[in-house]
């Protein structure tokens, strides 16, 4: 099984490299199965239901969400949609679902979504008991468990793919923007990554606007961040897993 997880999408140059790279990336990788995350899809915040739909026809096969799931009013119309997750640790009063089930190769793939606390500004539960009670609930009924764990500290991220080693089979990181160069095979067989990266802008602040972002660090004056308007590139991560040991046995980090 060869599962391809693909970095946050950063505004409308984002979602094209995407539509323009994802079909021929699958092809020559051979992807049995494809993650999106699509939380600053929408004008580098959020995610509208164009752009969902744009990024399901590009060949992802699930969306993952963030800390921005909730900035676009119009989520709330496709939230319930069962190719679309948000982080399981918001509140179980929120709509939409923190994992879905799915299948490629005669195989069954939960994808779970989590969002970090640690500096994250965002109220939510515990990410690593709710993994460990979402696994507990689904590891009988699955072939393969995948999370992406939406988080801004790297300590945070690196301690949940210790804590799920060989109970998720896959732990990748989102959400900084910036791809890390510490994929992992542990001790148990899990596959991690501190963090895939982002579809976005080449020349920006994490796909935002430079000269916004440096009045923003320079002046310490609130700027309304906008996009980059520049060529995009896509970051993303392989991983591949023995079907018959059910262990990642190759992790292949990709820069377009």
């Amino acid at each position: 099984m060869r599962i391809l997880t693909v970095g946050d999408i950063v505004g409308l140059e984002g979602l094209k490299k995407l539509e323009t790279s994802l079909p021929q990336l699958k092809k020559d990788e051979c992807i049995d199965f494809c993650i999106v995350n699509g939380e600053n899809v929408a004008d580098g915040m959020g995610i509208n239901e164009k752009c969902y739909r744009a990024i399901l026809n590009s060949g992802a096969d699930v969306v993952t969400l963030g800390n921005h799931t909730w900035a676009k009013k119009e989520v709330f119309n496709f939230i319930d949609d069962e190719k679309i997750v948000r982080p399981a640790n918001y509140s179980n009063n929120n709509p939409g679902k923190g994992f879905g089930i799915y299948e490629a190769n005669n195989k069954k793939i939960a994808v779970i979504n989590l969002i970090g606390r640690v500096g994250m500004n965002v109220l939510s539960d515990n990410p690593f008991t709710k993994a460990a009670e979402i696994i507990e609930n689904i590891k009988d009924k699955v072939d393969y468990i995948v999370i992406d764990f939406h988080a801004e500290a790297t300590a945070e991220k690196i301690a949940l793919g210790y804590y799920l080693d060989g109970k998720a089979n896959i732990v990748f990181g989102t959400h900084t923007h910036v791809q890390t160069s510490d994929e992992v095979i542990l001790d148990e067989g899990t596959g991690f990554i501190t963090d895939i990266g982002m579809t976005g802008p080449i020349k920006s602040v994490i796909g935002m606007d430079i000269g916004a972002s440096l009045k923003r660090f320079e002046t310490s004056i609130p700027e309304r961040y906008k996009v980059a308007d520049d060529k995009a590139k896509l970051n993303s991560c392989i991983f591949e897993i023995n079907d018959e040991l059910k262990r990642v046995v190759n992790i292949k980090r990709v820069n377009l």
